[in-house]
């Protein structure tokens, strides 16, 4: 489709569409699908490799459907499905993005595309703690992805800081690997859904509550972790092999709130019912909106983004 614009001289790689979906997660490749299937011409562009966060879960167990499946297999057959209907350019990182003439130049690692319209489904990343020897023993004992790395500790020790439902899956994987976790959580409480908290106590899951870890020390790796008991005030320590960071997530919005896009105080795009943020022919869906962080919310909003792109665009 040409909408009359010229891409920029000298773009390695140029292409116009209806709508650019900014983020190729479940919520990415969902709204792809149901954007092309209303006839729209769209692009799904992701700066890594498509599939977002849900592709580190070690256990889905909650999507309809699917009684217990590794997040690499969901996503692995989301893409699939979503290949057949449109292109998914990964490894493409969005750099800028230019409203101009009554469209929007999005400037890639790969080249330019002009859009009529944008999903941002580019949702969330790892939080730090930002303690001494986080970011010293990254890599080298530390880590936020047991999927990635906890192979590596099959027969050690390891910290898991925060217990909420991602720590408490990744205890669990990691325990079910051969690997001996420790829960570190700074709440009073188990903080993850009852179900969890069964089997953690069924495996004989250390579970720690209301203890604030304060750093990650060692020669070479993260060997010891510090921490304070909240309600005692009592210094202790525990070593370990390896340290896993799950305290939460962090909304990726930078590029949707340089377009005038309104987030909230924490970063996540604001949006009404329809996915529509106050910024015309610009929508958001998944994690990047604060919804619960749960796939099939997600796959639901990008569908729900993905049909109020093609209203605005093809029936007003």
């Amino acid at each position: 489709m040409n909408f009359g614009f010229v891409i920029p001289t000298g773009s390695r790689a140029s292409k116009e569409v209806d709508v650019a979906i900014i983020g190729g997660g479940p919520a990415g490749l969902s709204a792809g699908i149901y954007a092309t299937r209303a006839g729209l011409n769209a692009i799904i562009i992701d700066k890594g490799n498509a599939g977002g966060l849900a592709e580190e879960a070690p256990y889905v167990e909650n999507y309809l459907g699917y009684k217990g499946i590794k997040g690499e297999e969901l996503v692995k057959k989301f893409k699939e499905h979503a290949v057949d209907y449109l292109e998914i350019s990964e490894r493409n990182e969005v750099r800028e993005i230019i409203k101009e003439e009554g469209t929007y130049l999005i400037k890639a690692e790969k080249g330019d595309y002009r859009a009529r319209a944008i999903i941002f489904a580019t949702g969330t990343t790892h939080k730090n703690l930002g303690i001494p020897g986080e970011k010293e023993f990254f890599g080298k004992g530390v880590s936020y992805c047991v999927t990635c790395d906890g192979y590596f500790f099959r027969g050690k020790k390891v910290a898991l800081i925060g217990g909420g439902n991602s720590g408490a899956i990744a205890a669990i994987y990691l325990k079910d690997i051969g690997v001996e976790p420790i829960v570190l959580e700074y709440m009073p409480r188990f903080m993850c859904e009852k179900a969890y908290e069964n089997i953690i106590k069924e495996r004989g899951i250390p579970y720690h509550t209301n203890v604030q870890v304060t750093s990650i020390e060692g020669s070479e790796t993260g060997e010891k972790v510090v921490y304070k008991d909240r309600a005692t005030g009592e210094v202790k320590e525990v070593e370990v092999d390896g340290v896993f960071i799950y305290v939460g997530l962090i909304p990726i919005s930078g590029l949707a709130k340089s377009l005038g896009v309104e987030t909230d105080e924490k970063g996540y795009i604001k949006v009404d019912l329809k996915m529509r943020t106050n910024v015309p022919y610009i929508y958001a869906a998944g994690d990047v909106t604060g919804y619960a962080g749960q796939i099939i919310i997600a796959a639901g909003q990008g569908a729900m983004a993905a049909l109020s792109a093609y209203e605005d665009l093809m029936l007003k």
